[in-house]
Formats: C-alpha cells, sequence, structure tokens
C-alpha cells in the first residue's frame, strides 16, 4: 500500500506543477506584453498563487512524513538538503541575472530547503505539528509573527531587494502548511485520499501526472528557462 500511497501524492503534486506552468506561461505572456494583466494585485493571479504554494508546501508535509515514517533517515535527509540547497542556489544565482533588482532570495526551494530542516522535530508528534499550525495561522493572522527584524539585518549586507522581489514565500505563515501536511500523514488522514480509486486507477492520465509529480523539481527549475527561451526565439521570429 505504500507504493499507492507515494503515487498518488505524486498525481497530487502532479496537478500543482500544471498549475504552476501555466501560471508561469500567463507571466511569461505579461512579462513579454502579449497581453496585459495585473499578476501583482489582481484578485485572481493572486489567489491562484497562493492555492498553488499551498499545493507545494502542503504536500511536501505529508511527503517528509511518510519518508520518515519507520525511522528518521540521515541519508534521505543529507539528500534532500543538497537537492534543495543547490537548487535554491541556482534560483538565486538566475534570478540575479535576470531580475538584478528583484531578485530571488527567498522563494518556494529556499523556504523548503529552510522548512523541512526544522520540521524534522515534528514528524514524530503530528499533533503538536498540527496545534503548532493552528498557533502559527492565528498568530500571523493578528500580526504576531513577522520576519522585519531579520530583513532589516540582511538587507544590507546581501543586497537584498528593496521593495519587491520575484518571489517570496514568507516562513509564517508557510511554516504551518508544511506542518499541517505533516499532521495529515501522521494522523493516517493520507489513506483517506490517496487510497481512493481516482488516484489509483491504472489510467494514462494518472500515469502523466505521476511522472509529473515524480520530477517535480526538475520540472521547477528547467521550466521557466525553456518557456523563456521559446518566448525569446518567438519575438525574433
Amino acid at each position: 500500500m505504500q507504493n499507492k500511497r507515494l503515487s498518488g501524492l505524486d498525481i497530487f503534486r502532479g496537478y500543482a506543477i500544471v498549475l504552476m506552468v501555466l501560471f508561469h506561461f500567463c507571466f511569461d505572456l505579461n512579462y513579454f506584453k502579449m497581453i496585459h494583466i495585473d499578476m501583482h494585485h489582481d484578485i485572481f493571479w493572486v489567489t491562484s498563487r497562493y492555492f498553488i504554494v499551498i499545493l507545494f508546501v502542503f504536500s511536501a508535509g505529508i511527503s517528509l512524513k511518510l519518508a520518515h515514517q519507520d525511522t528518521i533517515s540521515l541519508q534521505k535527509i543529507k539528500k534532500r538538503v543538497l537537492l534543495l540547497g543547490i537548487a535554491s542556489l541556482a534560483v538565486s544565482i538566475g534570478s540575479y541575472v535576470q531580475f538584478p533588482n528583484t531578485w530571488i532570495y527567498f522563494g518556494v526551494l529556499h523556504f523548503m530547503f529552510v522548512s523541512s530542516l526544522l520540521a524534522l522535530a515534528f514528524l514524530k508528534v503530528p499533533l503538536l505539528a498540527l496545534f503548532t499550525a493552528l498557533l502559527i495561522f492565528l498568530g500571523s493572522f493578528m500580526g504576531w509573527f513577522h520576519m522585519h527584524w531579520l530583513y532589516s539585518i540582511l538587507q544590507a549586507p546581501l543586497h537584498l531587494p528593496v521593495k519587491y522581489t520575484e518571489d517570496m514565500v514568507k516562513f509564517f505563515p508557510w511554516f504551518g502548511v508544511m506542518l499541517l501536511g505533516i499532521s495529515f500523514g501522521g494522523l493516517q488522514l493520507h489513506k483517506k485520499v490517496f487510497e481512493r480509486e481516482f488516484f489509483n486507477a491504472p489510467t494514462k492520465i494518472n500515469g502523466f501526472f505521476t511522472l509529473l509529480g515524480k520530477n517535480s523539481l526538475v520540472i521547477y527549475l528547467v521550466h521557466q528557462p525553456i518557456l523563456f527561451a521559446l518566448f525569446l526565439l518567438y519575438k525574433k521570429l
């Protein structure tokens, strides 16, 4: 049953991949002035981005819990830290080259890198993870948690963007979503979702989304450079 659960989770993550690519495709259309939309303020696009990030972070929390279901594996932790660390650095360097004034210093992958390490403390205590997640949501809504002090310290020495960055995933409240995923997996609620026929039917579409989910990190890293190259080629032609 373990393979089925993971397959269902891959399919779930595959949906997020498709939505992300579509979102960035529209972003690029807007960037190259082929359409005119306000992706930073329009409620549809802002909500769409939040929804996509929720899918990724929530599924990451479930995946982290299932990867260490029996015992916490140092080998898996090392591999994850190495992959996310390199990927985060690649995103920062790539975004700095393309957007030097608004480069990404704490986007989705940077958040995943940090939160995956801190979340290890909650893997064996799903109820504590759930309680902490709810506390984070409440605290964020009430304005108790913010990281302005850390930004103030790091902005000058790291030359962080002053007003805007191309992608920002704040630690709070998003760490709460990660913990919610951990509690979801720890309380075995994922079985009620990913063991359903919808996620396990041997269809071509499920196979396609499974493939996307299994290669989500690679797709995340390469899809934007590919899209940008295609748009540049189109503009030149």
